[in-house]
């Protein structure tokens, strides 16, 4: 499925800003289960100062903004390729190591719930028992928005009882790593049947099994990621993988807004 994709991030300063610099993990690239055919990135209000691969191997850019502007505007589009692998990466591997991917960071700290969960899956690590893992994460955290913010936990998350697709990639990620199973957040796009119109990006865990490699699943829509998934970008959680990510030096408030299309 060749998958058209228009992201655009929209930052408004109420004071002239000082210095301020973004993060992108904004270029999806080619594996299994996807090929890039188009792909270009546009910024308003600033300029791409460096581009590198980060230690996880995700393309990264980083955007230095425009001294004195009130407005930056960072847009992502192009076309995708995608096919459906049932999920499965495979062993695709960077210079991180599949141990970095079993330490807990603080968005994904193992509380009783989590270590609870996880003591199901010290017996059975299937892709089996992970999907029942994930049935059981999104009974127990029903998706709903305006509950969680981005830095509350996966503990939180649950405790809480909603959440959104960060908290139920982190919860499933926490509940993996107190099991023993490397596990890493990935951030992407998904086209959605009902719309085209989104406002704000996708996210779901990759589990690393043995006779696989690497495995998608998405808790929120209970599947492992197909052919209307797109990848961007991989990390230890949401920080790591988030496709704008940003610091800014002065007084003031801002506020975002974000405008995404994902069509076939």
């Amino acid at each position: 499925m060749d998958l058209h994709i228009s992201h655009t991030t929209r930052y408004t300063y109420d004071k002239p800003v000082l210095y301020a610099l973004q993060r992108l993990h904004l270029r999806p690239q080619d594996n299994r289960m996807q090929r890039v055919k188009e792909w270009e990135i546009t910024v308003e209000g600033g300029q791409l100062e460096l581009s590198y691969d980060d230690h996880y191997g995700n393309k990264t850019d980083l955007v230095n903004v425009t001294r004195g502007t009130t407005e930056l505007s960072v847009t992502a589009r192009g076309i995708v390729e995608t096919h459906d692998t049932a999920g499965v990466l495979g062993p695709v591997y960077g210079t991180a190591p599949l141990w970095h991917f079993i330490s807990a960071t603080p968005a994904t700290e193992a509380g009783d719930e989590i270590r609870a969960l996880a003591n199901t899956l010290k017996t059975d690590q299937s892709i089996s028992a992970l999907h029942t893992i994930s049935t059981a994460i999104l009974d127990a955290v029903p998706y709903e928005t305006g509950r969680t913010y981005s830095n509350t936990t996966a503990q939180e998350a649950l405790t809480g009882a909603y959440g959104v697709c960060q908290d139920h990639a982190h919860i499933l990620i926490a509940v993996a790593r107190a099991a023993g199973m490397p596990a890493r957040y990935v951030s992407g796009y998904l086209k959605l049947d009902q719309t085209e119109d989104q406002t704000a990006s996708h996210a779901w865990a990759e589990v690393h099994l043995p006779d696989l490699g690497w495995v998608g699943f998405d808790v929120s829509n209970r599947i492992s990621p197909d052919d209307r998934y797109a990848r961007l970008a991989v990390g230890r959680d949401a920080r790591d993988a988030s496709p704008v990510r940003g610091m800014r030096v002065g007084a003031g408030d801002e506020s975002l807004i974000v405008t995404l299309q994902v069509q076939q």
